[in-house]
């Protein structure tokens, strides 16, 4: 069976991710939890996967990066824990915005999302708006972006690419033609598809998430040579705890490191200096890299011993 599709979900919190996530796979039963408080937004980086369309696609669904409800060592844990769930890298970045009227507070948002994402990260971004029913009828999507200077911008840097959905009033309308989720989940997964295409087939990659790969897969084998009773998937999530773990306790390491190790901006994987990684015992590094390898490296050593 083929890898599945692995898509990250980018966005504020409150934006509909969750919703959304549950809107692709199309099932009735909530596969993400969705918290309808006033103080509702993913906190938590939760990963899926379910077969869409004859397609395995793997959602990884991440706390709201570009707002500030999420403690700063909230924050860093979950970035961390997405880095290392989207390894070896995701085939589609989601950035999600809703409908509506852009104040100060959205053009903050979408500034933060263009200074975050590298030129690379983009050819792999797709811009998705919920709350699909705002629309006016008879507008479709790229006419509101065009609309709108910023918007337009992102779009472009997006390579044109958007779609958008109504978590809830477009999930039985099947007789429309454009406000349609079940039209434009088809339409997304196509264009999902096109992009990797378009990108040899690859996943969007970088030296830091690279690293991290390779962390994993040196777990994986240190786990099978003392462990045969566990399945392969058992194994890989072992694996990706420990990197996690490791990513997690590496001290010194911020939010803005770490989002820009997983979307690509400069100087986040050779160039952060001085941070340090404790397990059991610190050790020194000059990088996360060096970070997540002298800590992986320790907690083998650990599993030896014991």
């Amino acid at each position: 069976m083929e890898d599945p599709l692995r898509i990250v979900l980018l966005g504020k919190s409150g934006s509909g991710k969750s919703s959304l996530a549950n809107t692709i796979f199309g099932e009735t039963e909530e596969v993400f939890e969705i918290d309808h408080t006033a103080t509702s937004g993913t906190s938590q980086c939760t990963k899926a996967t379910r077969v869409v369309n004859r397609t395995s696609v793997t959602i990884i669904d991440t706390p709201g990066f570009f707002d500030n409800r999420t403690s700063e060592e909230g924050l860093r844990n979950e970035i961390a824990r997405c880095v290392v769930e989207c390894s070896p890298g995701p085939q589609a970045f989601l950035i999600l915005l809703k409908v509506e009227r852009f104040t100060d507070h959205e053009y903050e948002v979408i500034t933060k999302i263009i200074e975050s994402f590298s030129e690379e990260a983009f050819r792999y971004a797709v811009l998705v708006f919920t709350r699909g029913d705002d629309l006016p009828e008879g507008t479709q999507i790229e006419e509101f972006c065009r609309g709108n200077n910023r918007l337009r911008e992102l779009l472009e840097r997006c390579g044109g690419r958007c779609h958008v959905f109504d978590n809830k009033h477009w999930n039985n309308n099947p007789q429309h033609e454009y406000r349609n989720n079940q039209l434009q989940r088809e339409k997304l997964l196509n264009t999902i598809k096109e992009m990797v295409r378009n990108n040899d087939g690859g996943c969007y990659t970088n030296e830091m998430l690279q690293e991290v790969e390779k962390a994993i897969q040196q777990e994986q084998e240190s786990i099978r040579s003392s462990s045969g009773v566990m399945s392969w998937e058992e194994i890989r999530e072992e694996a990706k705890n420990r990197v996690y773990n490791a990513l997690k306790m590496a001290a010194g390491v911020t939010t803005g490191m770490l989002l820009g190790a997983l979307l690509g901006l400069a100087a986040t994987a050779g160039a952060i200096g001085g941070g340090c990684v404790g397990y059991r015992e610190a050790d020194k590094a000059d990088s996360i890299m060096e970070a997540v390898m002298n800590t992986t490296e320790a907690l083998g050593e650990l599993a030896v011993e014991a």
